[in-house]
């Protein structure tokens, strides 16, 4: 995302990634696979959440009870409840599926696209790139007991195991080395009029360049 980011569109970005929201409310969170590796990887759905369930991309009116049960409509057994052009859009952030996906291995094309859809790679692409290179700082930044305490969740969702990141690329791990470096400048302050590109092309590094 960042190596591109002067080519990245957000507005262009944006209805994939609603795209993606739509359809883990409405579909892929009410489908025996996506329940099965959220049990296993022990995250809870929206719909299962004990404050707030959110059971579709548009919330209903009446109270979370008088919603008929997802694991119902999930068998074909009640149709989806109908939205209303009044029904205000449920807010549901995506991070912490990504990131319970990526730390425990399971973020393969099929799986993501089994939560997000079709869109997956133009919506939530951008920000599994982020979160896989996050995870590599994180393993690099701690200890293994830490990096487990920080992917922990409230709610009795604390993560069952780590793995090592998974299908890493040369040019991904070349990219987070390049992010990494820049980390370190900012640490020691080495941003703006002192970043090291700027002393590089900076005419007095040049002169001693040249003197040398």
């Amino acid at each position: 995302m960042e190596e591109n980011h002067n080519q990245f569109d957000i507005l262009e970005w944006y209805p994939h990634f609603q795209s993606c929201v739509r359809y883990f409310l409405d579909h892929a969170q009410h489908s025996p696979p996506v329940q099965a590796v959220a049990a296993f990887i022990n995250i809870q759905l929206p719909f299962q959440k004990t404050q707030n369930p959110v059971v579709t991309s548009r919330m209903s009116g009446g109270s979370p009870s008088a919603i008929p049960s997802p694991t119902s409509r999930a068998a074909g057994k009640l149709p989806m409840p109908m939205a209303s052009p009044n029904q205000a859009p449920a807010v549901v952030t995506l991070n912490p599926y990504i990131r319970r996906l990526v730390v425990t291995g399971f973020d393969f094309p099929a799986v993501l696209h089994g939560f997000f859809g079709d869109s997956w790679a133009q919506g939530i692409g951008p920000m599994h790139e982020v979160e896989r290179r996050n995870y590599l700082f994180a393993a690099k930044s701690a200890s293994w007991l830490d990096v487990k305490a920080h992917y922990d969740m409230g709610e009795e969702q604390s993560i069952p195991f780590l793995r090592p990141l998974q299908n890493v690329t040369e040019k991904e791990i070349v990219n987070a080395e390049s992010n990494w470096s820049e980390w370190l400048a900012m640490q020691d302050w080495m941003v703006g009029p002192r970043s090291p590109e700027v002393e590089r092309n900076s005419p007095i590094q040049h002169l001693k360049m040249e003197d040398a």
